[in-house]
């Protein structure tokens, strides 16, 4: 799994205080999404489960390097329209095989939350600058629409558990065809986030904050 996190977690003392790497990744892919992006104080400390107290000044550095540079990356590829899926979110019948697929898709969801202020800061943006209309969905439909898709592929036996037997069998048939419309619910997700940021007040000044 490469990528600019990969250095923080081969050293021992910085992985022990993190939840595993998909998690950080999926959690810094929805801080790149926020509609406006949140200063690095105040998202970082979520993805410490331990203390960060004993570290010295170098690994400190070391671990806010690596989370910047996987935020930038992010965004990057936001920018660029480059597929947002990482490589070992795909559909397997193998529950271990799939743990981090699962584990991306919860930090996403933990990210967003993280976030949320920002959402609901560009949600009242948009409803006082635009008109209401019956012929699109609203950003709110959408995002709901978004995080109820996120959330039935993070943790499949919970969605299994939560249906019927019928209900569950032809969910679980779905699944294939499910991770495959992942790209694209990410996708309007992240549109959905640049229409919102759009209507923020010094967005760019924030955004060009993080480069």
């Amino acid at each position: 799994m490469s990528s600019p996190l990969s250095s923080v977690y081969q050293d021992p003392a910085l992985a022990d205080i993190l939840p595993s790497q998909a998690f950080s990744e999926g959690y810094i892919f929805a801080i790149a999404a926020s509609p406006e992006i949140p200063l690095p104080e105040q998202w970082m400390p979520g993805l410490v489960n331990g203390s960060s107290s004993t570290l010295d000044a170098a690994k400190v550095n070391k671990l806010a390097d690596g989370m910047m540079f996987m935020l930038r990356d992010t965004l990057s590829a936001m920018r660029d329209g480059k597929v947002l899926l990482p490589d070992y979110v795909i559909w397997t019948e193998d529950k271990s095989k799939r743990a981090d697929a699962e584990q991306w898709l919860t930090g996403l969801l933990m990210g967003h939350q993280s976030v949320e202020n920002c959402w609901q800061q560009a949600w009242l943006s948009a409803q006082s600058t635009c008109s209401s209309s019956t012929e699109n969905e609203t950003p709110t439909k959408r995002l709901t629409r978004c995080l109820k898709f996120f959330s039935s592929l993070a943790d499949i036996d919970l969605a299994l558990h939560a249906r019927t037997g019928s209900q569950a069998q032809l969910f679980r048939e779905k699944l294939p065809a499910l991770y495959k419309q992942l790209p694209m619910m990410l996708t309007e997700y992240v549109t959905l986030a640049g229409e919102l940021a759009a209507l923020l007040p010094n967005q760019f000044e924030s955004f060009k904050a993080t480069e």
